[in-house]
């Protein structure tokens, strides 16, 4: 029982703590990342290509694991990336060829992140057969389309004719010998003989590509120090297109070819929230597990060849794989489980050391009860040492008294019993020498001198 009113008494003692544990778990609340949503937009392309394919396809695994994902058709990268930066919270994931990052200020793309590439998008140049095209220096005599202005097909194109010269490109617009065709009006302008050759950034499955491969006045060509280029270029790889990979039977192509490709890149906003990364990469190769003709299986996402930076959780995540948690839970309870540990360290860095002090601070106010007694015994016996008590001797009497009867009214747990009646040993020692001094001398009842030697 006493130890029952002993933990009572404790506790009632430290209930400042529990305030103070509140304040803390309520600031680390507030300023703890939100959890994530279950609501993402993605932007994407046109309806009937392969952007917007990937992203119905993502949609259904994602739905899978709970998140709704948002899939929103557009013309292509370049309005993708407008979307992705235009500030609103509209958006947060979309998807980009990369290179055409290149076409913005650096500024308008400083807040984009990739969360990887997904799929190689080749960059193809056909030429009518017999034009001898084997170099970029070789397209400069000839008739050229080279991409719609400001499309995917300009930015890889333009990138790769200003390794010969800065303002190279530039240079063979202004002929005219060079026009910015879209891939539709390129075909048919390839076709008719108005032009000698044309690029395309197309998927290998492309009608546009089909056409072209089947066609006895074309030919692809396979371009020369397209290493060199690939390593000068970082959001390019080199790709080997192996003789009749599209068509054995037709044997289409009729012999390999290298081609240098851009992929098709995953990028995000300061919108987006960084816990769900790893659910959407995981779901995205899901849905690119067998690869393609040209993809490996298991090969994306990759973290190269990249334009833009990674963002940390993307990079944890092609280095090591989903976190450990998502492994073994469900990934909304993993995510709350992680939010929590990270609330509970600085907590706990916190409350250990005031827990720690629980015990001093509980044991300085139970002697408080006891010792702030003494400063009455102490004027007392300054007033003795000055001469001063005679004229207060009989109202000193009477509040030690008093005092007396107020102490056994103190409430102290029984491992601080023995200082409380130290306590009360020191008063009847005062009142007694008090009341000695108030008897006439020699009086048969003063108080015989052993009693001070209580306080030994």
């Amino acid at each position: 029982m006493n130890g029952v009113r002993q933990a009572a008494l404790f506790v009632r003692t430290n209930l400042w703590i529990v305030p103070l544990a509140l304040l803390l778990a309520w600031a680390l609340f507030r300023f703890l990342d939100p959890a994530p949503p279950r609501h993402l937009v993605m932007v994407t392309g046109s309806e009937s290509g392969g952007y917007h394919q990937f992203g119905l396809a993502l949609r259904g695994k994602l739905a899978e694991q709970g998140l709704t994902l948002e899939v929103l058709s557009t013309s292509g990268s370049m309005e993708n990336l407008q979307r992705l930066t235009e500030g609103s919270a509209e958006v947060q994931l979309g998807l980009i060829q990369s290179g055409t990052a290149r076409l913005l200020e650096s500024s308008q793309v400083a807040g984009l992140e990739s969360l990887g590439a997904i799929y190689h998008e080749p960059l193809w140049l056909f030429q009518r057969r017999g034009t001898g095209i084997s170099r970029l220096t070789d397209l400069f005599e000839h008739r050229v389309s080279v991409g719609a202005e400001g499309g995917g097909t300009w930015a890889v194109v333009g990138s790769l004719i200003s390794q010969l010269g800065e303002h190279a490109g530039e240079q063979l617009l202004a002929t005219g010998r060079w026009q910015q065709l879209a891939a539709g009006a390129s075909l048919k302008a390839l076709q008719a003989g108005e032009l000698d050759a044309a690029f395309f950034v197309l998927p290998v499955h492309n009608s546009t590509i089909s056409r072209l491969l089947a066609d006895p006045e074309m030919e692809l060509v396979s371009l020369e120090q397209t290493a060199a280029l690939a390593a000068r270029l970082s959001f390019l790889e080199r790709l080997e297109l192996p003789q009749g990979l599209l068509d054995l039977q037709r044997d289409i192509p009729p012999q390999s070819s290298e081609l240098l490709s851009p992929v098709a890149t995953l990028v995000i906003n300061e919108h987006f929230h960084p816990a769900l990364a790893s659910l959407v990469l995981s779901s995205a190769a899901d849905v690119l597990r067998d690869g393609s003709l040209l993809d490996a299986p298991g090969q994306f996402p990759s973290a190269t060849p990249a334009e833009l930076p990674l963002s940390a959780e993307a990079s944890y995540y092609h280095e090591r794989g989903v976190p450990l948690l998502q492994r073994y839970l469900p990934f909304w309870i993993a995510s709350i489980v992680d939010r929590y540990v990270v609330l509970l360290i600085p907590f706990i860095a916190i409350m250990l050391p005031l827990v720690k002090s629980m015990g001093p601070l509980y044991a300085w106010r139970m002697r408080a009860r006891v010792y702030r007694w003494y400063a009455h015994l102490r004027r007392v016996d300054r007033l003795i040492h000055s001469g001063g008590i005679g004229q207060v001797l009989d109202e000193e009497i009477e509040s030690l008294l008093r005092l007396e009867d107020e102490l056994t009214l103190v409430d102290v747990p029984l491992s601080y019993a023995h200082e409380l009646y130290t306590l009360h040993l020191h008063v009847r020692y005062m009142i007694n020498r008090l009341q000695q001094m108030r008897q006439p001398a020699g009086s048969d009842s003063a108080v015989p001198p052993t009693t001070d030697k209580v306080l030994e």
